[in-house]
């Protein structure tokens, strides 16, 4: 490519989920600068506050969590007029609650678990609810105070814990089925990935440790269902108005039909994520990735500013 870019790549942050974000950082960082960019790394976290590297033309967020995906450093960047890849301010706020979010695709027609919201310790089991069910703070990321309830006796310190990570927790029924993810890019959907791992459920454990989960990209499907599985994703992201690109969970009952689980607008970028993986099977690597989503950044509106 003969354009180089002055990109800063920031990463870490104050979120649970910092230091898988500084090691999404390092990847992109090593990544774009391979590619001949100038490339400078900020930890938004690290002394109080920040400033972007004088003649910054975009900024790369590897932050994952709270701060980074919930809209808080995309309103900051917009009132710097500096582009930053991945969505926008609201569109993060929406997909990073996970209750507005079904909300929204329920309103789109979008199929999601069923689920409701709960704010404080309970003693008894919801009325109308059968277990299992999943409990999710619903403003986290990453599987953090994830928990799985099989039995109403559990429910009480799952959700104690989960409230640890939020004053609200999203109650959702547990599908069953093959789970799955889709990367979005430039709004298309990526090769479909199934995520199988060795032991238990995929949580924070499975996610970050290597060879503890088996990937199989493009997951296999037929062609109706992984059509149907790439258009619900597609179909959540439309809701949540996401931009550029994103990564969506979905569930696959055992019909071949889709449920989608949620709207991950700063997928990780580490060598074990998920987007990377689709966007290889799709022909693109992980370099010519990150160099994309630059591109895509600079796109929107006043995305040729420099500070």
């Amino acid at each position: 490519m003969a354009q180089k870019w002055k990109i800063t790549v920031m990463a870490g942050g104050p979120s649970a989920e910092r230091e898988v974000s500084l090691r999404s950082g390092a990847a992109v960082a090593r990544a774009l600068a391979g590619l001949g960019h100038d490339v400078a790394s900020l930890d938004p976290a690290a002394n109080g506050g920040w400033s972007l590297p004088a003649g910054t033309d975009a900024v790369f967020l590897a932050l994952h969590g709270t701060y980074g995906e919930d809209g808080t450093v995309q309103r900051q960047l917009d009132a710097l007029g500096v582009p930053y890849t991945g969505c926008g301010a609201e569109a993060s706020r929406i997909a990073f609650d996970k209750a507005a979010t079904k909300d929204r695709c329920r309103a789109a027609g979008v199929p999601t678990a069923r689920f409701t919201v709960l704010r404080a310790p309970v003693t008894e089991w919801p009325a109308g609810w059968q277990p299992p069910v999943v409990l999710k703070p619903v403003r986290q990321g990453s599987s953090v105070g994830l928990h799985f309830v099989n039995e109403p006796a559990a429910l009480a310190a799952a959700l104690r814990d989960a409230l640890r990570f939020d004053t609200e927790v999203l109650m959702e029924e547990r599908i069953s089925g093959r789970e799955t993810t889709v990367g979005i890019l430039e709004d298309r959907a990526l090769p479909v990935v199934e995520v199988r791992p060795h032991q238990g459920a995929y949580d924070y454990h499975n996610k970050y440790t290597t060879g503890a989960t088996e990937y199989l990209v493009p997951a296999p499907f037929d062609a109706a269902t992984t059509a149907r599985v790439q258009a619900a994703a597609l179909g959540a992201f439309c809701a949540v108005d996401g931009r550029d690109y994103a990564r969506v969970d979905v569930m696959v009952r055992p019909d071949g039909s889709p449920v989608v689980l949620e709207v991950n607008t700063l997928p990780g970028m580490t060598e074990l994520s998920l987007l990377p993986k689709a966007a290889a099977a799709a022909g693109l690597g992980f370099a010519g990735l990150c160099e994309k989503m630059v591109e895509l950044a600079l796109r929107h509106p006043g995305g040729a500013r420099r500070i």
